[in-house]
Formats: structure tokens, sequence, C-alpha cells
């Protein structure tokens, strides 16, 4: 069974609903711990994949539209023109596709069991279904507003059928990029995205732009997560890579193992594509 990694404080408004549970019913973990650092390997547990089916179909759609906008889209025009709508946001192509899904995997991950709020759904601001997004492909965020303390995720997610060393070692250059801060570009489109929503995100968006001012945070309150997706499974070289890694701040290295790694992605957005009605 998956652990939390870190202690949950408070967190910014998630406003994607409630939440979808996905890596406890479809996972087991060996994992192995060196004080601050942490490696996962992830594999499928037997009808895992099945029991989970439905949920992540789900969770895939919340990453590219709003699910009671997709609701809506139902109630006005039908389940046909509302999965039209949405299947005009999906990617097609299979690099795409595949580079979304581990950013939308490695987000569920953190949310569900890191304790971090990853409050924006990159996917939504694309423009074009195939475009890669720039910057950091994923940022978690816990706030205390008692204390004003800020904790900082910084994340590069990676899905290959074949993981091999080039791939890992992009990321962790990635990582340790900007001094291991999130970028400033990608911390102000969060804060960004906050701020539009008002309330209490508008104050958290504005304690980010303030981090972006003033670079606070030390490194023990960013933490750094690398999330891969194979169809070989977690490699030396990643094994490697968690083995060099120092106590600077706490870091996690994920090996989610998908064998047939480029059919399940197909399968995941085809019905991620297709609402129904059952």
């Amino acid at each position: 069974m998956l652990r939390v990694f870190l202690c949950l404080t408070i967190l910014p408004n998630n406003r994607y609903g409630s939440r979808m549970p996905l890596f406890e019913d479809w996972c087991d973990n060996d994992e192995e711990e060196d004080d601050k650092k942490r490696l996962w390997k992830l594999t499928e547990k037997e009808d895992g994949r099945e029991a989970i089916a439905e949920s992540l179909a789900e969770t895939v759609r919340s990453h590219y539209d709003a699910l009671e906008r997709i609701a809506e889209d139902v109630e006005e025009l039908g389940y046909e023109d509302a999965s039209a709508i949405l299947r005009e946001r999906l990617p097609r192509g299979k690099k795409a596709r595949s580079g979304d899904l581990g950013e939308i995997l490695a987000s569920e991950l953190t949310e569900e069991e890191l304790g971090f709020s990853v409050p924006v759904r990159r996917m939504r601001f694309k423009d074009g279904r195939e475009v890669a997004l720039r910057g950091d492909d994923f940022i978690g965020i816990r706030y205390n507003e008692a204390t004003d303390r800020l904790r900082l995720l910084k994340g590069e997610s990676k899905s290959r059928r074949t993981l091999g060393k080039a791939t890992i070692e992009s990321a962790r250059t990635a990582l340790d990029r900007d001094d291991g801060r999130c970028t400033p570009a990608s911390l102000l489109f969060v804060a960004d995205r906050m701020m539009e929503r008002g309330g209490s995100d508008e104050v958290l968006g504005k304690v980010i732009r303030r981090e972006v001012a003033r670079h606070a945070l030390p490194p023990s309150r960013i933490d750094h997560v690398m999330f891969t997706m194979s169809g070989n499974g977690a490699p030396q070289a990643l094994v490697t890579d968690y083995e060099g890694l120092d106590q600077t701040r706490r870091q996690l290295v994920v090996n989610l193992h998908i064998e047939d790694h480029q059919d399940f992605i197909t399968e995941v957005y085809e019905q991620a594509g297709d609402i129904g009605d059952d």
C-alpha cells in the first residue's frame, strides 16, 4: 500500500470536484527509503486496472475540462454532442497522449499520496491539443495560513514505452534547473490562475507571487518528484539516479510500470472521450 510522503496541512481550495482515488486500488508499491529520499516502484495489481477504469477516464476528462461543464453539455446537447466537444480537446497523437497522461497521473499521485494540491489543471490551457506545454510539468502547493508557511513541490514527468538513461537525466536536469526552484514563469502561471478565481485562492496567488519576487523558500521547503511511466519498468538508471540524490531536500522518484504501455494509453483516451449514457 502507498504511504503518505508528507504530512497534510492546509491546502488551497480544490475546484475540481470530489477526489477520485486511483493508486491505492490500482497499484502495489515496492518502496525504498533513505532519510529524505524515496524510490517507489509501482506495479498494477491483479484486476487493478479494471477497478479504476471508470475513475481514471473521469479523471482524464477533468484535466481537459471542468466536469461541471461537461455535465452541462450533456444536459443541453446530449451525450453524443457532449462527447464530440470533449474529443476536440483530447490529443490524438501517440506522443502527445503519452506525455499528457504521464503529467495527469503525476498530478493525481501528488494529490492522492503526497499531501499537496496541484491547483491548476494545465491541460485546460493548451492552445493546441498536440502541443506540449512549457515550464514545470506539475507544481504542488501546501500553505499554512495561520503561520504564513508555504511549501512547494516541483515535479517532472516522463512517459516512455522504453525508459532509458537519457530520459532520466533530462528529467533530473529540469528538476535541478533554477537552483532546484520552481521556474518563475510556471509559478506565475499558477498564481495568475488562482487570482482569477478570487476568494482564498486569490490570497494564495499573492503568496506565490511574493515567493517569485523574493526567492525566500529554502531548498528544504521545495520538494522534488520525478514521475516516470514506462513499459520496461524501473531501469537501473532510475535506481542510480535515486541513489545519487543528496539530502538537501525531500525527493521522490517514481516508476509506474505499465507493460502494455502504448495500448494502455490508447485505451484510456478512448474511454475518456466516450462519455456514454450509462
